[in-house]
């Protein structure tokens, strides 16, 4: 098996506001988009022939691939379903057998060699890659159940418990019928849940087996990640950053790059080309960084931490433990920083952040985010309309790209801000900032005269 199909043509609307300027799949994970690492994998599994069908975005996936000869790239019409988006590759599939992944999800290579080493000794014609719900909301997924290790039941975002949602496939070239004749409509759902009119590749599955053929499936052991919402690119950041730091044993120093004697260390560090750790740093963990990046002046980092490319990091800010920093970005002034901030994001002047920064980002002075509220408990979202109550993040504050805050701004625990927006000086933002918005404080003055007198003179 050499070819692979990475279907990424979704709009990605319950993400709002970090898949409004980019695909879903080019969303960063460790300061990378999700379908790279997809491509990583695959490629260091010896994949040939990788295509990635985009959407109405997918001319940045081509630019991201440009330079890659086993990645093509095409574009499809989005939102019409995983089905009709893997029906756009067949042009280019050569082979008698191929992988299919979601281009919004991180897998285990372990995970992906088990299941291709389970097909090849068939003869299949299709087979599953399952992750256990665990403690995952059935409702949320296209889910099913096992017998034996092999597929029983398919049901979209069930009522009741079921066990496991996809990963990935592989197909043979013999089931591209059951694709082809995909209806456009999931009717495999519990009586009163409501399907979109869209074509999901699951179906074409589930019309398989309802003939009574058998489609085995391979459960996940290691890493699957599938990132629907926003919180799961902070879940996501967090824990690739983690996988990726716990394999440093020693410091690794590339070329011309230097750590002051006066750093205090407490781990490892990976630094880039010509990347520098200055005086009074303390880290408390082990630190990717990339190159021609500085970290100086007291800054403190947590562990864990991954740091882009030419980024600066210094003058007593704080940097917690799990956050990644993108590429081009400035933390300094005592900014205090925990989660993920994208490229070209400058933060100082005391502020704290708790959440995501989209690119192209700044914040005024003093702007804070709430990460508590007086009630102890967590904020309830709401995506496309549906109340969500995240495990995870769900007090974190989520800026769009392109957005900028002004002096002393505020914004309460899980509000989002749209992308090319602006919140004013002094504002405190307790709802979520639709894109484009721009919103300020009118004050009213009172002012009467004043002197001396008033002083009994």
């Amino acid at each position: 098996m050499k070819t692979a199909i990475i279907l990424a043509a979704g709009s990605g609307t319950k993400m709002w506001p970090f898949a409004e300027v980019r695909p879903k799949a080019m969303i960063p994970v460790a300061n990378r988009p999700i379908v790279w690492h997809q491509v990583e994998l695959l490629e260091g599994l010896g994949f040939e022939n990788i295509i990635i069908v985009g959407g109405s975005k997918a001319e940045q996936i081509r630019h991201c691939f440009r330079k890659d000869t086993h990645v093509k790239v095409v574009q499809t019409q989005p939102d019409k379903g995983t089905a009709f988006s893997l029906l756009s590759a067949k042009p280019l599939v050569q082979d008698s057998a191929f992988l299919v992944l979601y281009g919004d999800t991180l897998l285990d290579g372990a995970d992906v060699e088990r299941m291709i080493a389970r097909f090849e000794a068939g003869p299949y014609e299709a087979l599953a890659l399952v992750d256990p719900l665990k403690e995952e909301l059935p409702q949320d997924w296209i889910c099913c159940t096992l017998s034996e290790d092999k597929l029983d039941q398919i049901m979209g975002h069930p009522r009741r418990p079921f066990t496991h949602r996809f990963c990935a496939f592989a197909f043979a070239d013999t089931f591209w019928p059951y694709v082809e004749t995909n209806s456009g409509l999931f009717t495999h759902v519990q009586v009163g849940t409501m399907p979109p009119l869209e074509g999901f590749l699951e179906m074409s599955v589930a019309d398989y087996l309802q003939e009574g053929n058998v489609v085995p499936a391979v459960e996940a052991k290691g890493l699957f990640l599938d990132l629907d919402k926003p919180w799961h690119i902070l879940t996501a950041n967090q824990r690739v950053a983690k996988l990726q730091c716990d394999r440093l044993t020693d410091h690794i120093l590339g070329e011309g790059a230097s750590i002051h004697p006066s750093a205090a260390i407490d781990g490892f560090v990976k630094l880039g080309k010509g990347s520098i750790i200055g005086r009074n740093v303390v880290i408390k963990g082990n630190v990717i960084v990339g190159d021609h990046t500085t970290i100086e002046n007291g800054a403190i980092l947590g562990g864990n931490n991954m740091i882009g490319d030419h980024t600066y990091i210094g003058n007593y800010c704080q940097v917690s433990a799990g956050s990644v920093i993108g590429h081009k970005c400035i933390v300094t002034h005592c900014a205090e920083i925990s989660g993920m901030i994208m490229d070209v994001v400058h933060l100082s002047h005391y502020l704290e952040f708790y959440g995501i920064i989209g690119s192209h980002t700044d914040l005024g002075a003093a702007t804070v985010c709430g990460t508590l509220r007086y009630d102890d408990r967590y904020t309830m979202h709401r995506v496309k309309g549906r109340r969500e109550y995240p495990r995870e993040h769900a007090n974190a504050s989520y800026m769009g790209d392109y957005a900028r805050t002004g002096v002393n701004a505020i914004l309460m625990p899980g509000c989002k801000v749209g992308i090319y927006s602006i919140v004013g000086a002094g504002v405190i933002v307790e709802e979520d900032l639709p894109n484009r918005t721009s919103i300020y404080q009118k004050q009213e003055l009172v002012r009467r005269e004043w002197g001396p007198e008033q002083y009994g003179w």
